[in-house]
């Protein structure tokens, strides 16, 4: 039970990591990344790759956040910032960019799936029974990044010039707060948080071009359920969507978990349109 519980939560925990980057852009700039998954899976293969061409696990976790802010900067200056006003084409555009990133690595790497070798292999012991360490090790990682992204947000200039952007974007902008340069640095930073995601779960699963899907979603119905103006929305959208998914999982089959997860969701954005940690709507 402890182990299910254990496993629940590095679950949770990657979606929050995920979703963290989704409601980061989503906030300031009003764009909905629908190519967020294949982020996610570019970080994957950045790691594998690395390890194929000889390089260590570190190198590959380092190279993968910093390879996707680059493409996240290339990704809002040739596409995203294009469409910023017309929020339905944002969606539209960002996912034919997601086609057409899979089609890209299905051409350049071919559609089977890929490994990546974890720095360790042992298991530590957690009241006499083994438990793999790099799950443990995964969790560290994204506690540590989640914290660091709050950190940034509520305890940094950066921060309180974010956020005075998604409270008043003209005001700022009045101010002379630079919001062109604020929107490629936040998108880049999404783009990083997503890359990082790919890279520390590729060893765990199947390294392959359909990978980002199953990350995406659980990570925007988190945003849903959570709130969609708040990082603390992320984290709790991410336990009720994540756990809720790990239990019955577990206790049925992932088939029926999904169909919960969903009802589940559906539910609480009809009682909370704002999400659990925006509350209800006054009428």
């Amino acid at each position: 039970m402890l182990f299910a519980a254990l496993d629940g939560l590095n679950y949770v925990l990657v979606i929050a990591l995920v979703a963290m980057g989704l409601v980061v852009v989503f906030g300031l700039m009003n764009v909905i990344n629908m190519a967020h998954g294949e982020l996610f899976l570019l970080g994957a293969y950045t790691l594998s790759i690395t390890e194929m061409l000889g390089g260590s696990f570190w190198l590959g976790i380092v190279l993968a956040p910093l390879i996707l802010a680059l493409v996240g900067l290339a990704i809002e200056e040739l596409v995203v910032r294009h469409v910023y006003h017309r929020f339905l084409d944002t969606i539209l555009a960002t996912w034919g960019l997601s086609i057409a990133i899979k089609q890209a690595v299905v051409l350049a790497f071919g559609p089977q799936s890929r490994t990546a070798s974890p720095p360790f292999d042992f298991a530590v012991e957690i009241f006499g029974a083994p438990y793999p360490a790099y799950r443990l090790f995964v969790m560290a990682v994204s506690v540590a990044v989640i914290a660091g992204t709050f950190l940034l947000f509520f305890r940094t200039r950066f921060g309180l010039t974010a956020r005075a952007v998604i409270a008043n974007r003209r005001m700022a902008s009045c101010l002379g707060i630079d919001t062109r340069r604020l929107d490629r640095l936040t998108f880049a930073f999404g783009a990083a948080l997503a890359g990082l995601a790919g890279a520390v779960m590729a060893p765990l699963m199947s390294v392959d071009p359909q990978m980002g899907l199953g990350f995406l979603v659980p990570a925007f119905l988190a945003i849903l359920v959570g709130g969609t103006g708040h990082l603390a929305g992320v984290l709790a959208g991410s336990v009720l969507v994540g756990g809720t998914d790990t239990v019955i999982a577990r206790l049925w089959s992932p088939v029926v978990a999904q169909i919960v997860v969903f009802t589940l969701a559906i539910i609480v954005i009809r009682l909370f349109p704002r999400g659990i940690v925006g509350g209800r709507e006054r009428r």
